[in-house]
């Protein structure tokens, strides 16, 4: 399912993108996991991966800026939206992927990123992936992890708001960028070795 909150901003989705998406069964997750600077470069090296747009979900706020997410006011979360093709990658996989990259045990901080909007959580599109999201996070819950209890919330998708020009892309356009350098570049080279088969194939 192609949620219409994906196409809803003209910068969202370029012309290749949407060429891609009309000859792809595409579905869509949208997942918050701290800084979307930090996760957005991990997503976008998925085979099967369409598009990846930072932004934010999950608040009160219409039309939220940068600056008002800050203060932690406006209910919503830093979060990735993630066009996919579901033949090449399952919302499995994805999960998987999202539980692994970021620590679902912090309750509204990731690192020294403190705030609800950095809040661990799984905005879900349909029942399924609900059912899914509920599995996994009690099974891994059970399984011992983490040391600590996962505090992931999973909340029902309502809109999604792509954040401004300058925060897609991030990790890609501001490599020397010293958070980039020191907080970005590690999670992206741990998470390349250990994700080297779901990995694009490089032209």
């Amino acid at each position: 399912m192609l949620t219409a909150a994906g196409c809803n901003n003209h910068k969202e989705i370029n012309e290749s993108t949407m060429d891609n998406i009309a000859t792809n069964p595409a579905d869509t997750a949208t997942f918050g996991t701290g800084c979307f600077w930090c996760t957005e470069a991990i997503f976008q090296q998925l085979e099967g991966v369409i598009k990846v747009t930072s932004g934010y979900s999950g608040g009160q706020t219409q039309n939220p800026t940068y600056k008002e997410i800050c203060t932690g006011l406006t209910g919503h979360a830093e979060c990735l939206n993630i066009v996919y093709d579901p033949s090449k990658i399952t919302y499995d996989e994805l999960l998987e992927i999202f539980w692994q990259t970021h620590d679902p045990t912090t309750l509204n901080r990731q690192g020294n990123d403190v705030g609800t909007q950095y809040r661990s959580v799984i905005f879900y599109h349909n029942e399924l992936q609900k059912e899914k999201a509920t599995h996994y996070k009690s099974a891994l819950d059970k399984s011992g992890a983490w040391s600590k209890p996962i505090v992931t919330t999973l909340e029902p998708f309502v809109k999604f708001y792509p954040a401004e020009d300058y925060h897609q892309n991030y990790f890609i356009n501001n490599p020397d960028q010293a958070y980039c350098q020191f907080v970005v570049r590690p999670k992206v080279e741990k998470f390349e070795k250990v994700f080297k088969a779901k990995l694009k194939k490089k032209q």
